[in-house]
């Protein structure tokens, strides 16, 4: 009788349930593999094989092995069926016996080796999500990945190092070894900047702080050697520390991408992503035949620096402008569409062409229109650069302390709306939310009228206002507020 397994696909950032249906009849010996996989699927049949016999089981022949993974008209890739495989052969030649309760609550991933041994596959994480929310009890994954899979509560993790043990362990022979334990927060290396070692360079200071409070894209332009670079490697150290649904939210990203640190499967620090401007458009925003995540979507609820912004190519800095409007990108393809999340702050910096910086592109206006906080870097004072970090230098956790009241602020504000920060208000909630005095709307609509200011600079505007207000533990939006965060687009758009 066939026998079918769960296993999971990975489609963008969730799984897709994979049935894994093995079956047996005569005739000339051979293994079949259908449901529209791709090449390593397909090559599946030599790993498992070889891995049975390196497990010494042997098989009689005239044979014909049928494997469906179904639904069939769901493309499937990678190898991380060959473990499904591996057992429902086993089952079908009556080597081993599944249960009836292991084949109903018990999911299977993992790349076989030639000689048994289990290996990394991506997505783990999603598939533990999957099997979660599916309701299943058990999931059998590579040791490797053990660890990322135990980060979902609700679900037991079975590791295993090959296939004897697996089947020992299912069979009830080998008792399962626990999951390897995460790094706590305190174990993880920081190798960012502290604003302290930030020599000088107060307003510019000034505005990553209202960035780093609300949200908000920015843009620092200055000589060489300034310290734009350094300026946006200290941003993310003021940054709150991530949730733990912040966390999951970010390593589920990069174990999809193939980029989780082995042994610490649960990122706690935000993302820092530099992008060089050779970098093509599909690496940046993501795609492929089978869609992956880009540098965008790997700087999810962190930061993505765009150094020499001048020198990107004109089409690949248009197409970071729907993600910088709805902190998401949409993938499409002829198999099916897939949306990664990108909710990132955006930090670019350039030379001016007094400077050295290039002339052979200008930026577009609807681009240079998503950026909130545009900031000229002066090179510091040699008397800054000399003097030495002392009691009265404010560090990054002081001022990490004043974004962190500015972040509650916004999360009781925000408390029945389905965002976090000023940055991703849309116009009804800035009429609802971002009331401002006659005062402070007169000075508005007169800078409005003299730099002909957009729609989309008008509201963004008001929401740095209000995010100036927060800073400061402000209930309403002042014409001070208003009239610095004016300063922040007024200076670019005359």
């Amino acid at each position: 009788m066939p026998v079918t397994l769960t296993s999971f696909q990975t489609v963008g950032l969730r799984s897709e349930r994979i049935d894994v249906e093995v079956g047996i009849h005569r005739g000339e010996s051979k293994t079949r593999i259908v449901g529209l996989g791709d090449t390593a699927v397909k090559e599946s049949s030599s790993r498992v094989w070889s891995a049975l016999r390196s497990s010494n089981y042997h098989f009689p022949p005239l044979r014909i092995i049928t494997v469906n993974l179904a639904p069939a008209d769901l493309r499937k890739a990678g190898p991380r069926y060959d473990l499904a495989i591996a057992l429902g052969m086993l089952h079908v030649y009556e080597h081993i016996d599944l249960s009836e309760e292991t084949l109903r609550t018990t999911a299977f991933l993992g790349e076989l080796a030639l000689d048994g041994t289990l290996r990394h596959v991506t997505g783990v994480l999603s598939a533990a999500i999957a099997c979660r929310d599916q309701g299943m009890q058990t999931l059998v994954v590579p040791e490797s990945d053990a660890a990322e899979a135990a980060l979902i509560e609700g679900i037991t993790v079975i590791p295993a190092q090959n296939l004897r043990e697996c089947i020992g362990i299912l069979q009830g022979v080998h008792e399962p070894s626990e999951p390897q334990q995460v790094l706590s927060s305190d174990e993880v290396e920081d190798t960012l900047t502290d604003f302290a070692d930030v020599r000088g360079q107060t307003g510019a200071k000034r505005a990553l702080e209202i960035a780093a409070a609300g949200g908000h894209n920015v843009l620092l332009s200055g000589a060489p050697g300034a310290g734009k670079t350094l300026l946006a490697r200290a941003l993310p150290t003021i940054l709150p520390p991530l949730s733990m649904e912040e966390s999951i939210d970010v390593s589920q990203i990069y174990s999809v991408a193939n980029k989780l640190q082995e042994g610490n499967p649960l990122i706690r620090k935000r993302p820092f992503r530099i992008i060089h401007h050779t970098a093509s458009g599909v690496s940046i925003v993501g795609g492929g035949n089978i869609p992956r995540p880009g540098e965008i979507s790997l700087a999810h609820h962190g930061v993505l620096f765009l150094d020499e912004l001048a020198e990107f190519p004109t089409n690949v800095l248009e197409v970071l402008r729907q993600p910088l409007e709805d902190r998401s990108i949409t993938i499409t393809r002829a198999q099916g569409s897939v949306t990664f999340p990108a909710d990132f702050i955006l930090v670019a910096a350039m030379n001016p062409p007094e400077y050295g910086g290039s002339t052979r592109r200008k930026l577009s206006a609807p681009f240079l229109d998503r950026i909130d906080l545009k900031v000229n870097v002066e090179p510091g004072d040699v008397e800054d650069l000399e003097r030495k970090r002392d009691k009265k230098t404010e560090t990054s956790a002081q001022i990490r302390e004043r974004i962190s009241r500015s972040r509650a602020a916004q999360a009781k504000r925000f408390a029945d709306h389905s965002i976090r920060t000023n940055a991703e208000m849309n116009v009804r909630q800035i009429d609802t939310l971002c009331a401002i005095d006659a005062e402070s709307k007169g000075l508005l609509r007169r800078a409005a009228e003299k730099v002909r200011l957009s729609a989309r600079g008008y509201h963004r505007t008001i929401k740095v206002a209000r995010t100036i207000a927060d800073l400061e533990g402000l209930e309403h939006i002042g014409k001070e507020h208003v009239a610095e965060a004016l300063q922040y687009r007024q200076q670019w758009e005359e």
